[in-house]
């Protein structure tokens, strides 16, 4: 029998699939008894709310799918809207509301839309930290017997979106369970206190097996850390990579360890909020802790300034929150050029995209703020996306000049510039030098004039460059300038 540092390095050799590697663009899901009511404050993003080291900062938190845990804080904004509103009304009775909305619930038209922002992967919340099943699990749950959907909502949606050539994935709330521990969370530390252990170790783990078993999940994204020790952890993993030998572990699979229940003590807990104060303000966000097994890096609303080795994805909503918030107005929505640049930078930078989509939860339908961008997208990838997939970063990764700003791509003999500004026609890649085999031509259009400069080469666009959306240069046998 295998020793269980040997089940941990078994588990540690898995590679990362190209197909992941190569997508860029993938669509996250949140959608939970939570999108009924769908209310969070606005005031703050979770990186800047997160590092003012306030004991019940979670109390405002801008994610209206914590909406239960921030019930829990009898002056937060969503207790005072949930009084005003639904009275007493307790939360789970939102899970009726929801399965109600299902009535009008298209799959197939979700996942077309999925599949015209040029994503490559879907991931869907199956289970949020309010306990809430999105299938009809045959495992039940000892504290809130049936708090699952009759209607196998994964199962619908993996079939819509793989009928569109996606990859489809699943997250699973393994850290959280409300329903097995409803202890408030207002500080980082308190995720120890509230974090389920018991008969709940063996409840996630026979889970996460029934998703594996029914759905095939391309990628397997767990939250926040995981019940159960290393070892048995990796025995789990390794079932998974079995299962779908070319899938994909986030890394939030931090695994229990007695030292956890040590850390609990007030001294502890006052250490742990200050570094993780101090860690959201540097990082403008969240960066989870390495676990010692898992495959690719998730920051969350934040993105890592430098070419990572490591394969990673940026994890975010289309504004604040990640579940459908009707306190949004369009000042908290990513804009035009925010949301495109974005995807531009982690591309460059080695990393996919993983950007949220909330849809409500009384009638199924996705507000139209967020299909708007997810438009731009479309749009956006059907021009340049051959500048974007199955790319890897180039040894010079950013660029600029005057008025303009550029991100570099690189695939087989072509170097991608993808630049934006406003206006500009002649712009100077000072990073890129050519040779005698140099071709330069716009991605989706034709050739380009070039002139070769002491430092880098001069490139006549054909149109002015646009505030917006980048444009995609393809510059085949070109060299790196000398850094010099």
């Amino acid at each position: 029998m295998a020793s269980d540092r040997e089940l941990v390095k078994s588990v540690r050799r898995h590679q990362v699939p190209t197909w992941w590697r190569d997508a860029k663009l993938g669509i996250f899901v949140h959608w939970t008894p939570a999108s009924v009511p769908a209310f969070a404050p606005v005031d703050a993003e979770i990186g800047e709310l997160m590092a003012r080291r306030d004991p019940q900062a979670m109390a405002w938190s801008p994610y209206s799918e914590w909406y239960e845990n921030s019930l829990r804080f009898p002056e937060s904004p969503a207790a005072r809207h949930h009084a005003e509103v639904y009275g007493t009304r307790d939360y789970h009775d939102f899970a009726a509301d929801w399965e109600a909305g299902l009535a009008s619930w298209d799959p197939d038209e979700w996942a077309a839309r999925f599949a015209a922002t040029g994503a490559r992967y879907v991931v869907l919340v199956t289970k949020h930290h309010d306990g809430y099943c999105l299938w009809p699990t045959d495992v039940p749950n000892p504290h809130r017997p049936g708090f699952h959907s009759a209607r196998d909502v994964v199962g619908e949606l993996a079939e819509a979106v793989r009928a569109q050539g996606l990859r489809f994935g699943v997250y699973y709330s393994g850290g959280l369970d409300w329903t097995f521990n409803d202890h408030p969370i207002g500080a980082f530390s308190d995720l120890l206190a509230a974090q389920p252990r018991g008969d709940y170790v063996g409840y996630a783990e026979a889970h996460v097996r029934e998703l594996i078993a029914r759905y095939q999940p391309s990628v397997l994204w767990n939250d926040i850390s995981w019940p159960a020790s290393s070892a048995r952890l990796a025995g789990l993993l390794l079932e998974y990579y079995a299962a779908v030998p070319d899938g994909v572990v986030n890394d939030r699979f931090m695994p229990w360890s007695a030292a956890w229940e040590a850390a609990k003590t007030k001294p502890a807990r006052m250490v742990l909020d200050r570094v993780a104060a101090r860690s959201a303000k540097a990082d403008r966000g969240i960066v989870p802790p390495k676990p010692p097994m898992f495959d690719v890096r998730t920051p969350e609303y934040t993105v890592f300034d430098t070419v990572q080795t490591t394969p990673w994805e940026c994890v975010r909503g289309i504004d604040r929150s990640f579940g459908h918030n009707r306190a949004s107005s369009e000042e908290f929505f990513l804009a035009r050029d925010e949301l495109l640049w974005s995807l531009t930078d982690i591309t460059a930078k080695g990393g996919n995209l993983l950007l949220n989509v909330g849809p409500r939860g009384e009638d199924a339908t996705i507000a139209e703020p967020q299909l708007r961008r997810l438009e731009w997208l479309g749009e956006f990838t059907s021009a340049v996306g051959d500048a974007l997939y199955a790319t890897r970063p180039w040894i010079s990764p950013a660029g600029r000049g005057p008025g303009f700003e550029v991100r570099y791509t690189a695939r087989d003999t072509t170097v991608f510039a993808l630049v934006r500004g406003d206006g500009i026609v002649d712009i100077t890649l000072a990073e890129v030098r050519s040779t005698p085999t140099t071709t330069v031509g716009r991605v989706g259009g034709g050739s380009l004039t070039f002139e070769p400069q002491p430092r880098g080469i001069r490139v006549t666009l054909d149109e002015p460059l646009e505030a917006g959306a980048p444009v995609a240069i393809a510059l085949d046998h070109v060299e790196a300038e000398s850094q010099r």
